[in-house]
């Protein structure tokens, strides 16, 4: 019962720490250029309405967090002090990929591979894509003049160090490609990332995330750079000792929009098989006065795991604009 108490007043002041404005339009709003990159990849953490920051167990903690690479918790990884070698490892090598069909059809997709170093550090690569698909060109009597088309990539490493049995940070270089009919756009971000398990287990994790730090060097037009989509985020995460339930709370401050928080819960005790729900306050720049509205933000999914291998699935609400289904993979070997 202590526990749960806890976790609640962890939560609520999560929650309560930056309220939740009344419904405006932020003054930033739009403002930052590669918005691509503020789309949430992996069908697990949305499931969970995207909390993740302060869980970040797999291999899409390249995308939310780089410490959650080598935050590992006695309970996963069992070391024989007898033998004194490691009785069970992570996999040294992770992959997982993840798709979205976006909103109006825009073609989402991330690529990330993990490889374990030694017990202590692990280095990674990813790639995220975006294709707008095909526009009809037009002059300015409105006369078609054929097609373009549009898409944005990054390419990204991370390296990621534990420093002690309960502390890992990391860090993520990211090289941004924006191509729109026959202009483009390049730019350089980082994002630094800490977590510390609360738990020797690692049950209870915190983690922090600064995510696409940096700049953009050549913009669409020579006469303007746009900022890029930098957020800062915290977030915890809590496995109930003796209650088949994973809880997660995330808050953060985009420097282009709101603050938010994100709730998560996740249902374990059916493993293989795994359930989520989620909630996320950013569900409220969707609201447009439909009958939709009140499921905006709204989240859910499943997952299954056999040995090494896992699927997901998670569907999102956007309310009347719509619903986002993710599928990813993920692999180790």
């Amino acid at each position: 019962m202590k526990k749960i108490s806890t976790l609640i007043l962890m939560t609520s002041a999560l929650v309560n720490l930056w309220p939740i404005p009344a419904a405006a339009v932020n003054s930033n709003a739009g403002t930052a250029a590669y918005t691509f990159l503020k789309i949430g990849t992996g069908a697990k953490s949305q499931g969970l309405g995207g909390a993740f920051v302060g869980l970040a167990d797999d291999a899409t903690a390249l995308y939310y967090n780089p410490a959650g690479l080598t935050a590992r918790g006695e309970g996963e990884l069992l070391y024989d002090e007898l033998l004194d070698k490691p009785l069970y490892e992570m996999p040294k090598n992770r992959f997982t990929a993840s798709y979205i069909n976006y909103l109006v059809d825009f073609q989402y997709g991330f690529l990330g591979y993990v490889r374990q170093l030694d017990s202590l550090s692990s280095i990674g690569a990813s790639a995220s894509y975006q294709n707008y698909g095909t526009f009809d060109r037009l002059d300015a009597e409105g006369a078609e003049l054929g097609t373009f088309g549009a898409s944005d990539i990054a390419l990204a490493l991370t390296y990621s160090k534990r420093l002690s049995a309960r502390f890992s940070a990391g860090i993520t270089g990211k090289a941004i490609f924006e191509s729109i009919d026959d202009s483009s756009s390049t730019g350089l971000a980082a994002d630094i990332g800490l977590m510390y398990l609360m738990s020797a287990d690692g049950s209870s994790r915190l983690g922090l995330a600064l995510t696409n730090l940096g700049a953009q060097l050549d913009g669409l037009t020579e006469s303007h750079k746009d900022k890029l989509p930098t957020k800062v985020a915290a977030g915890l995460s809590h496995r109930l000792v003796g209650l088949p339930f994973l809880f997660s709370a995330e808050a953060g401050k985009p420097f282009d929009n709101d603050f938010y928080a994100a709730l998560g819960m996740e249902l374990v005790s059916l493993r293989p098989f795994f359930v989520r729900m989620g909630w996320t306050t950013q569900g409220r720049q969707y609201r447009a006065g439909g009958d939709n509205d009140f499921a905006a933000g709204l989240a859910g999914g499943f997952g299954v795991t056999y040995k090494n291998y896992q699927i997901d699935y998670s569907y999102s609400s956007y309310a009347d604009l719509g619903s986002v289904h993710r599928i990813s993979l993920g692999a180790g070997f």
